[in-house]
């Protein structure tokens, strides 16, 4: 894991999206409310990193992505909104899909913000019962507890090696 090697900018940095390289076509991009994730550069596997970033993060921090050519955007004061991060992304870079592959936070977070319309499941014959397994959707509402689900509608069933099961559905309306 990279650490964020910080130095104070000549000057204050607007808080506005930064884009590092206008040629690219595809795109990693990175969940990173506060800035704190590290790069060596500014691609992972030929894609272009993008981060979705939030107002209170460091000028310190921006200088660092800048010099590393690396994009972002802001998309909340101090909370990620993600209907405004898509909406930039669809606006600044040649982004029509993502492929959403986050951790039970991250894709309870965009299920409950209804960003998400199609969900694709692989089963593996695997069971594990561990407390620490980590979830597909979790979110997590501090202030209030309130239900978050959605109905989903089987759209394809494929048998892959291995005993794989890949199942497709749409997200058709929330529960």
């Amino acid at each position: 894991e990279e650490k964020p090697g910080l130095r104070k900018p000549p000057q204050a940095i607007v808080r506005k999206p930064f884009i590092g390289n206008a040629k690219a076509k595809s795109f990693a991009i990175a969940v990173d409310a506060g800035g704190k994730l590290g790069w060596k550069q500014n691609e992972i596997s030929g894609d272009h990193i993008i981060e979705i970033l939030t107002e209170k993060v460091s000028d310190t921090y921006l200088y660092y992505l800048q010099q590393r050519k690396i994009s972002y955007i802001f998309a909340g004061k101090s909370d990620i909104h993600f209907g405004s991060a898509l909406k930039q992304l669809a606006k600044l870079f040649p982004i029509k899909t993502i492929t959403l592959e986050g951790g039970g936070s991250l894709n309870g977070s965009m299920l409950k913000a209804r960003l998400i319309d199609e969900i694709s499941l692989l089963i593996l014959p695997i069971a594990d019962a561990t407390a620490e397994t980590p979830t597909v959707f979790e979110w997590v509402n501090h202030k209030k507890k309130e239900k978050s689900s959605s109905h989903l509608q089987l759209t394809e069933i494929k048998k892959l090696k291995h005993q794989v099961l890949w199942l497709k559905y749409r997200v058709t309306k929330k529960a």
